[in-house]
């Protein structure tokens, strides 16, 4: 929880990001992706001062539950003075002890994005899903957030002025707005109108610009002229020199000889790798997300 320290803009996270939307569609299958096509709405984790402390965080935690779909999980929320935001104890369940920065008695509005982190927690910890380091496992937890529903929260608790910020979680506001809008192209849900920050926005609108230009690479058919002018040079370079080594900065990489050439790139929606024949247009099927790829190869 950062307050009051810069914030770290732009993607130092995305290969770490993009892996763990990989893991998710390979942990959770298509199909159970597909049962969090709605996002947790924000009535759901509305916080008033009016509200009794207690009674509101627990009724909040418990619509994170059954958004996450963990109905036989139980949390038991407590406030403590601590150096993060919060914590959660990784048990066999039940149930399920977590922890909130004291500073949340007075920054409630904040409480919903702090608790969807840590109940995120507990769904990959039943999922037996982690990444080796708490780092990548902390980028993983906030990944699976936004992407499942819940992680629009810690978008909107991003606040930044001349003299103060906060940020809840470990992406940078950039790279959540990445994730929500990733989300967003494949459920068709459009998260803008639930932000209450202005920078929340402001970083989301950025993230979907990225998130679109995935769509927009070589040999994808949206890819723009000068990306289908580089690809046309690196395919026919490729056939010429049969078994040379690919440019790892590019987002395609031919692989065969000049008589069976393929290429291969990464899905724009799970990130899984795709190999197809390059033989002009084609139409390719994503194997795990199962979106379907129009392509000029």
């Amino acid at each position: 929880m950062g307050d009051g320290s810069p914030v770290v803009h732009g993607y130092p996270h995305l290969d770490t990001v993009r892996s763990a939307i990989n893991a998710l569609y390979r942990r959770i299958s298509h199909e159970g992706m597909h049962a969090y096509a709605t996002s947790l709405v924000p009535a759901d984790a509305a916080f008033s001062d009016a509200d009794d402390l207690h009674l509101g965080t627990q009724r909040v935690a418990r619509a994170m539950v059954q958004h996450l779909r963990l109905p036989e999980a139980r949390m038991i929320v407590g406030f403590r003075r601590m150096e993060h935001a919060a914590g959660v104890e990784l048990a066999a369940g039940p149930e399920y002890f977590i922890e909130l920065n004291d500073r949340f008695r007075t920054h409630r509005r904040d409480i919903g994005a702090a608790l969807a982190h840590e109940v995120m927690h507990v769904l990959l910890h039943r999922l037996g899903l982690e990444f080796p380091g708490t780092r990548d496992n902390e980028i993983l937890t906030d990944t699976a957030a936004a992407y499942l529903g819940a992680g629009w929260l810690l978008l909107d608790a991003f606040r930044e002025d001349a003299t103060s910020s906060q940020k809840l979680g470990y992406l940078t506001p950039e790279e959540f707005g990445y994730v929500l809008a990733k989300r967003a192209l494949v459920f068709d849900e459009d998260p803008s109108p639930w932000f209450t920050s202005v920078q929340a926005y402001a970083a989301y609108t950025k993230g979907r610009e990225l998130a679109l230009r995935d769509g927009r690479q070589p040999p994808l058919r949206e890819a723009g002229w000068a990306g289908r002018r580089r690809y046309a040079k690196d395919r026919r370079y490729a056939g010429e020199h049969p078994g040379a080594a690919a440019d790892p900065a590019l987002p395609y990489a031919f692989e065969g000889d000049g008589q069976e050439l393929r290429v291969s790139f990464c899905c724009p929606t799970c990130h899984q790798r795709i190999r197809v024949p390059v033989r002009g247009r084609v139409r390719a099927r994503c194997g795990l997300c199962r979106t379907v790829l129009e392509c000029d190869t």
